[in-house]
């Protein structure tokens, strides 16, 4: 059978659920969904948004309100579910969920910005190796990992309109993108480089300012990477950028698994 996971960025859930995103999640119907930035804690949620019809929800939220948070939302229920890296510093910001679905180990992740001023990147910085000590672990116990989320910077040129006026700005810094070049040479596939190597213009968020979205002056930021023992099961992977609601637009993949 095949599974349709989606990444999404929402840049705040309650703002998005005012933009239809309930009947986004309708119409697309994905298998497994997975929120960044959801910017909310359970009690600030409308119930419809907690327990939507046919799937299992999880919230990992920051302590403070407002802030980063990410969700998993899911038809199939997981053997178990961690809401964490068991680390508080990045934990009590609701940066991870950890799924187990038994034939592989999915994570969802909003990565840290590293700030306007830099000052965040040392923490960024940190979080990517805490998040990949994490995930190699699973890897060495041969579990298939896969692992999405706004990873909060672009690895190559090709991934962003303007590199050169980015060279100096968190999300193109030679340390930011040297971690992917990492993950990559672990053999770590990012799954739609994997298919679409050469394919120009495919960016995921775009700032808000001087009609950057209409005018496609993005960065491909929000990623799925997978397991080199699971790229054979690959079958798509898609970035959906006629969807609104955000200034992130979801990402896919489509992967075959064992029927339940």
């Amino acid at each position: 059978m095949q599974l349709r996971l989606f990444s999404w960025n929402v840049n705040g859930i309650r703002a998005a659920y005012k933009k239809g995103f309930l009947e986004w999640l309708d119409q697309t119907s994905p298998d497994v969904l997975c929120l960044q930035e959801t910017k909310a804690s359970l009690d600030q949620l409308e119930p419809a948004l907690c327990d939507p019809a046919g799937y299992h929800t999880y919230w990992a939220s920051a302590t403070r309100k407002g802030y980063s948070g990410v969700a998993l939302y899911t038809k199939r229920e997981p053997l178990s579910i961690e809401l964490g890296l068991g680390i508080p510093d990045y934990d009590d910001e609701g940066r991870t969920i950890v799924a187990d679905y038994g034939d592989f180990v999915l994570l969802t992740a909003y990565f840290p910005n590293g700030g306007r001023d830099l000052a965040r990147v040392p923490f960024k910085m940190a979080y990517k190796e805490a998040f990949l000590t994490y995930i190699n672990t699973l890897r060495a116990a041969g579990r298939p990992v896969i692992f999405c989320g706004d990873v909060n910077t672009a690895h190559r040129e090709i991934d962003l309109a303007n590199p050169k006026g980015n060279v100096k700005h968190t999300g193109f810094l030679p340390e930011e993108r040297a971690w992917i070049d990492k993950i990559v040479e672990q053999g770590y596939v990012d799954v739609y480089r994997s298919l679409y190597p050469d394919q120009t213009g495919a960016y995921t968020w775009w700032p808000f300012w001087g009609g950057a979205r209409d005018r496609n002056v993005g960065w491909r930021i929000d990623y799925f990477f997978a397991t080199p023992d699971l790229q054979d099961r690959i079958v798509a992977a898609d970035i959906h950028n006629d969807v609104p609601g955000s200034d992130h637009c979801p990402i896919s993949m489509t992967i075959e698994v064992e029927a339940e």
